[in-house]
């Protein structure tokens, strides 16, 4: 797509003109992410005036790239999917191997999350919940994601947690103000 910006016409069509600049091939490097090393494609042109911007010219470690394959796990791509958009923008083959370390680092992330203490005393709380999309064995379904907001004495706000429900319900509420209670070890 950046060369296709940079030249002005589709692979396999003449320049404007008859004459100018053209693709001439890839070059082979290897990009180093948080979870492992990827072989990429970059376009060049005969020029040499091709200067791309997503992974630039002599970049060898690629800040982003986790986070762009957590993004769209969160969006819930497959990981088929996930690999065919990475092979489409970058020209590079991505294991599954890869994809699983960077999308379960997360999840080790979101258990410490979830695991952290809270403080003693939320003055103040917002409870909602929002009916989202979710994938679930190859299907999506909606769900009702409980959020719980506390603001604590200092006036900051902390998101107190995140729950998945299939449907809101005042029963589920109360389980959650019973879970909240217990981490912060006091009555909110």
């Amino acid at each position: 797509a950046e060369v296709l910006a940079h030249l002005g016409y589709e692979r396999g069509q003449a320049p404007p003109g008859g004459v100018g600049n053209a693709r001439n091939g890839f070059s082979e490097k290897t990009v180093h992410t948080d979870h492992g090393s990827v072989r990429i494609e970059q376009p060049r042109d005969r020029r040499g005036s091709f200067e791309p911007q997503i992974v630039p010219k002599r970049q060898r470690r690629f800040h982003g790239f986790d986070e762009r394959i957590v993004a769209m796990y969160a969006c819930g791509m497959s990981v088929r999917d996930i690999q065919a958009h990475l092979r489409e923008l970058y020209g590079v083959e991505v294991g599954h191997d890869l994809i699983s370390r960077v999308t379960d680092a997360v999840l080790d992330d979101v258990r410490e999350w979830q695991a952290r203490p809270l403080e003693d005393v939320y003055p103040i709380l917002f409870l909602d919940a929002l009916i989202v999309k979710v994938r679930d064995g190859g299907a999506v379904r909606n769900l009702a994601c409980y959020v719980a907001v506390g603001v604590n004495l200092d006036g900051e706000r902390d998101v107190l947690g995140l729950w998945f429900q299939r449907s809101e319900g005042a029963k589920f509420w109360l389980a959650v103000l019973n879970e909240l209670n217990s981490a912060a070890s006091r009555t909110c």
